[in-house]
This record gives C-alpha cells, sequence and structure tokens, in this order.
C-alpha cells in the first residue's frame, strides 16, 4: 500500500552559506542529505517552491533551480495539481510479511541494564496474530453489538465522554457506581464506589499493588506457575530476590509451603477463581487459610478475578475479597470480556489504602482517558454488559467442547494432553517431558498458528512444557483447521525428537 503523502517540515536543511557558492547547489544537495538521513522519506510532499524560498529567504527562482536539477536526476517527481515529492523509486523495498518495526537493527552494546530487561519484556509481551489460538479476539459472536458503537456516537459528541480537562484519578463515577453494583451482584465483592479505581486493565492494576504494598525489602508470595505479567512487574523492579513462588496444585496456591518458605511476606499475588495459567479454582480450606495468613501477619492478598465470569459448570465461585474486605486488593477487567483494545479494568481497595493507589495512579497516567469510561458505564447501567457475557458464555461453551474433542482425536495421548477444567477461554495442552514448547510456538507460527508456552510462567528449573490455547472469537471451522495444522507441528516435533534419541543410542553403543 502507497503512503499517504504529506508535506514534509525540513528543519534539517537549516541556514544557507551565501559566501560558499551557488544556493541552488546547496539546496538540491542539502535535500539529497534529509532524504540519506530520514528527514523525508520517498512519497514525501515538499513545501511550495515559494513556501520554502520564504522559508531559507531567498529567491523562488533559486528553490525551482534545485527541483529541476533533483526531478532530471530522478530524486523527486512532480505532477500536475499534485505538487513536488520524493521520488517513490528511492523507498528499499520491504518483505510484504515483516513490518518496519520487525527490521530494527538490535540494541548496541553498553546500553543500562534496566533497557535490556524491558526489551526482554516487550518480545515477550508482543501481541499473537488474530488467528486460532490467540485469547481474547473479540470477532462473530463475541464482539459487542453495535449498541457500543451508537452509545459511543452520543456520549462522546457533546455528553459526558467530550472532550475535557483533567478529571479524578480514581476514574468517572458513573463508571465506579456501576462497578460497584456489577461486582456486588456477580462476585459478592463487598465495596462502595469509593473503593474502585479504573485502570487500564489488569496489567496496571498488578503494578499498582506492587508500588504500594511492597517495601524495598519486602516478599511477596506468588504463584508456580503464574500469569507472567506479575512476575515481570517484581524482576523489573528490583523484586527479583523478594519474588517467593510458592507452588500451585489441585487445590490452587499452597499455603502452607507458603508459609515455610516466607511467612512473614508483605503480600500474595493470586488467582484464586481460575488460576493462571492452569485453570483451577482455588478450595475453600485454601481460600480460609490464606486469609487467616493475611490476617496474622498484616500482609495483603491481591486477588486478579481473572476469567471469573466463564465458568460452564454452575455459578462463577465467590471473590476472596468478599470474605475479608480490609486484606484484599481486588482485580478486574473488562478488556477479555468485552475486548483488550478497551483497556479497562479496576481496582477494589480498602478505604485505608484509596489515597495511596490513587496516588501511585497519578505517578503513571494522571488518571484514565475519559470518554470510553462514559460508554462502559452506559453499556453497563442499561444491562448490555451481562447480556453480552450470557451471549460469550453460550458461544465460548460451544467452542471450547469442540475444541476438546478436535485435540483428542487428533493427538496421541503420549505426545499432548489437555489440563482439565470447566472456565475460561483458555485451555493447557501439555507436551511430553522434554519438548521444547518455545520451538514449537515459532514452528506453530510459521504455520499460522498462534499458541504462547507455558514453561516461561513457571519459576527457573520447575518449568513443564505446555502450550495456551485461546478458544474464543474463532468459528469451529477455523479452530479444527488450525488444530489440524498445531497437530501436524506437533508430530514433527516429536519424530524430530525420536530420531535424535535413536541417533545418540546409535552413537553411544
Amino acid at each position: 500500500m502507497a503512503r499517504t503523502a504529506r508535506v514534509a517540515e525540513i528543519p534539517s536543511l537549516g541556514t544557507l552559506d551565501r559566501a560558499a557558492g551557488s544556493l541552488s547547489r546547496q539546496v538540491a544537495q542539502a535535500l539529497r542529505e534529509a532524504v540519506r538521513q530520514g528527514d523525508i522519506e520517498p512519497g514525501d510532499a515538499l513545501p511550495s517552491t515559494r513556501a520554502l524560498a520564504a522559508s531559507l529567504q531567498i529567491a523562488r527562482g533559486t528553490v525551482v533551480d534545485a527541483y529541476e536539477q533533483l526531478i532530471a536526476e530522478g530524486f523527486l517527481e512532480s505532477k500536475e495539481g499534485a505538487g513536488t515529492r520524493v521520488a517513490q523509486a528511492l523507498a528499499e523495498p520491504q518483505p510484504a510479511s515483516e513490518p518496519r518495526a520487525a527490521l530494527r537493527r538490535p540494541a548496541r552494546a553498553g546500553l543500562p541494564a534496566p533497557a535490556a530487561a524491558f526489551a526482554q519484556i516487550a518480545r515477550e509481551f508482543k501481541p499473537l496474530p488474530p488467528v486460532p489460538f490467540a485469547i481474547s479476539v473479540p470477532i462473530g459472536l463475541t464482539a459487542p453489538a453495535d449498541i457500543w458503537r451508537r452509545l459511543g456516537n452520543r456520549l462522546r459528541a457533546k455528553g459526558p465522554g467530550a472532550p475535557a480537562g483533567y478529571t479524578d484519578p480514581h476514574g468517572a463515577l458513573p463508571l465506579r457506581e456501576a462497578i460497584a453494583g456489577y461486582v456486588r451482584k456477580s462476585r459478592s465483592v463487598r465495596c462502595d464506589p469509593g473503593q474502585v479505581i479504573v485502570t487500564s486493565g489488569t496489567q496496571q492494576g498488578l503494578f499498582l499493588a506492587s508500588q504500594v504494598l511492597l517495601g524495598p525489602r519486602d516478599q511477596a508470595w506468588v504463584e508456580n506457575p503464574a500469569y507472567r505479567g506479575v512476575t515481570a512487574i517484581l524482576e523489573s523492579t528490583g523484586r527479583r530476590d523478594a519474588m517467593v513462588r510458592v507452588p500451585v496444585d489441585a487445590e490452587g496456591i499452597d499455603v502452607e509451603a507458603g508459609i515455610r518458605m516466607a511467612p512473614h511476606a508483605r503480600a500474595a499475588f493470586v488467582t484464586p477463581s481460575h488460576q493462571y495459567p492452569l485453570g483451577m479454582p482455588m478450595s475453600m480450606a485454601r481460600r480460609n487459610a490464606l486469609l487467616g495468613w493475611a490476617r496474622a501477619n498484616q500482609a495483603w492478598v491481591v486477588e486478579d478475578d481473572y476469567d471469573s465470569e466463564l465458568r460452564y459448570q454452575g455459578y462463577p465461585f465467590p471473590s476472596l475479597q468478599g470474605l475479608d474486605p480490609e486484606r484484599v486488593v481486588y482485580l478486574g477487567t473488562f478488556s477479555k470480556i468485552l475486548f483488550p483494545s478497551l483497556r479497562a479494568g479496576y481496582v477494589i481497595v480498602p478505604d485505608d489504602l484509596v489515597d495511596a493507589f490513587c496516588g501511585a495512579r497519578v505517578l503513571m497516567d494522571r488518571h484514565p482517558p475519559n470518554a470510553d469510561q462514559h460508554v462502559l458505564a452506559a453499556f453497563m447501567a442499561q444491562g448490555y454488559l451481562e447480556r453480552h457475557i450470557r451471549k460469550v458464555r453460550t458461544v465460548y461453551s460451544d467452542h471450547r467442547i469442540q475444541l476438546i474433542e478436535t485435540l483428542d482425536a487428533l493427538l496421541p495421548k503420549n505426545w499432548a494432553w489437555l489440563e482439565p477444567g470447566d472456565q475460561g477461554m483458555h485451555l493447557v495442552l501439555w507436551l511430553a517431558e522434554g519438548v521444547d514448547d518455545r520451538a514449537v510456538v515459532e514452528i506453530a507460527a510459521r504455520a499460522g498458528v498462534a499458541v504462547r508456552a507455558v514453561s516461561p510462567m513457571f519459576a527457573p528449573g520447575t518449568g513443564r512444557p505446555g502450550l495456551v490455547l485461546g478458544f474464543g472469537g474463532f468459528s469451529n471451522a477455523q479452530m479444527k483447521a488450525a488444530a489440524q495444522r498445531l497437530a501436524a507441528v506437533i508430530a514433527e516435533v516429536m519424530k524430530a525428537r525420536k530420531r535424535r534419541h535413536g541417533a545418540l543410542r546409535k552413537a553411544s553403543s
């Protein structure tokens, strides 16, 4: 696709040296250098000869001469009614499948240590393409209905979502009221709107919690395995050694193990309703034990209520926060159930932490964007969110069943098998011991299948190979075709592994 032409600003032309000879040659050489440096690019429209002459304080004829010379060289091109542009022929061809960002040169040596850590995080969190089995791709039946567009058109124009000045770091009151009512009914959360802080998603909520709750030497329990977003936060904020990876079993986080490992930790980061990535809920015995430990040690529990709306058998599990509102910081998001680009979530905190969370939030981005808050508030207040969740739950339940049946038929159990679970928008497909799940991810990507590796979510030395497969937002036909391609990739990996083992045995005999 051709670049959209624009009139180029050329500050690099600078001041011409009137004692150094022909001004038109200086202008022509300066334009060549501006293109070489990337100040102006192929396809850019240049200023008119009159405008450039005025800005350089030279005769218009001098600029005309320079333009004509560069046109003759093929450096510029001019069409009647379209002005003068840098010639498109100067553009270096780019591979069709490689965006320019992917072609960046490697980082040079000597960059600060944090730069390397953040660059690695950027690579890990690079969005997957919108193909099976990426998580949270809201297309087709799982995309919000036209009502979202209609509400937006009305509220962003002259309503409360219209452009305004700085607003409350808590977030818009109508949205906080709607959130408080929603979580009270659906998640048994006990709060009032004053305890709700609107965020740009769970990731920001986790960052705020780590900033507010943890001092320089405080330890924190984190599930093993865990959402990479929380471990990356603690690593990047200098708390790698303070992060205590507590094992997870069929009942959720092992509280007794956590007490043995770090009895006086300041906080525990958990996903009790739907453990990420494995999917099991935390048992009531474990919930009581976790809250009992927090009360006894004046510690905090950070509850990431991941995928809590999407349970397919029975009702969703109630929140931890409802059992002890004074010790639990509750995180929720609309990014998954609506669409990730909305970037809307919330933190519900005890009264005595509200000012602290708001202060930390002010230093990050002052306050959340205003317009979509009011659209979401209206969407919730008029009952559309609850209807949307019911629709998504029905669609995802069908997709989940179909994907399980497809994978069970395609893959031998000694190669790959599914982690049991009855909720959420993804499945975990375990791979045979010794398989490099990162390599499987790369090969699958080349086959047009988007998956994430499970092993990086474990603490070093404890990982298991597996894949996270999202099943929302795609038709059953799309997922069946992708499952067949993924099964072929796994078969290729397993056969190559068998050949390597055979060669090693032959070499050792």
